[in-house]
């Protein structure tokens, strides 16, 4: 359902949710171990999602990455639609483009309801709910 670039978004951005501030960035080099992937890959993610406003980013010697309070109010929808973009969210799990209610595929029926179910949960889901039990939050992170 998620690509592993939306996981590895979706990572990213819990770490930086729990561990930065305005008064605080984090370098990319302080990520990419935590969440597991490369430093050129977690960089590439990481500006594009604060060229779309969904994280904040200052360059030069004082910058690195961020998350505002506002930041955190963002879905993990919006996380997975600016890395795997709208229609594959809304793709037939077999991959056939002509797949929908009314020419469904053969896992059409099984899968929609549950589909359904988790794009409910990605799209009224926050950055901020997940991280309110911040000690429960943190320990996803060796960090």
């Amino acid at each position: 359902m998620l690509s592993n670039s939306s996981k590895y978004a979706i990572k990213a951005v819990l770490f930086l949710a729990i561990n930065s501030s305005k008064e605080q960035k984090i370098m990319v080099k302080d990520i990419y171990s935590s969440i597991n992937v490369s430093e050129a890959y977690i960089a590439k993610l990481l500006q594009e999602l604060a060229r779309h406003n969904i994280i904040s980013s200052i360059r030069g010697p004082k910058g690195g990455f961020y998350l505002t309070e506002e930041e955190k109010n963002q879905t993990l929808l919006d996380i997975v639609k600016v890395i795997d973009g709208e229609n594959r969210v809304n793709a037939c799990v077999l991959g056939i483009s002509e797949c929908n209610d009314e020419n469904p595929c053969i896992l059409h029926a099984l899968v929609g309801p549950s589909k359904n179910i988790f794009l409910k949960v990605l799209e009224t889901t926050t950055i901020s709910d997940l991280t309110k039990d911040l000690p429960k939050a943190a320990t996803f992170f060796p960090y």
